[in-house]
């Protein structure tokens, strides 16, 4: 785990899947209340961002699709971020609506036993 002094950067987007990246990605949606968050790091602030869908790429990669607040004024915007990134934490457990492997565990924990 880093330092708490070391600077977080800012989130890198990703581009949406296309044909060429290979087999379609298998998609988990979810609701908007009651859903997975994450807490994404944005202009020195972590904002909430609740998880729209999750993508699982055929070449083991995780994406999400999150609606955020990234600059504080109040304006939602949707972004698709690959998991993990520093600027990325898992903000709300899974709840009665999501399992327990909604999100994958944090980097440098594990998940808990079923």
């Amino acid at each position: 785990m880093s330092d708490t002094s070391d600077p977080i950067p800012e989130l890198v987007p990703a581009r949406p899947w296309r044909r060429e990246d290979g087999p379609e990605p298998k998609v988990t949606t979810y609701p908007h209340l009651g859903g997975p968050a994450l807490a994404v790091w944005s202009h020195g602030a972590w904002r909430w961002a609740p998880v729209m869908a999750r993508q699982d790429r055929a070449d083991g990669r995780i994406f999400y699709q999150v609606s955020v607040n990234l600059d504080g004024t109040g304006s939602l915007t949707v972004r698709l971020y690959q998991w993990p990134q520093p600027g990325l934490r898992i903000a709300q457990p899974p709840t009665a609506h999501t399992s327990g492997d909604s999100l994958p565990a944090p980097p440098g924990r594990r998940p808990r036993p079923r």
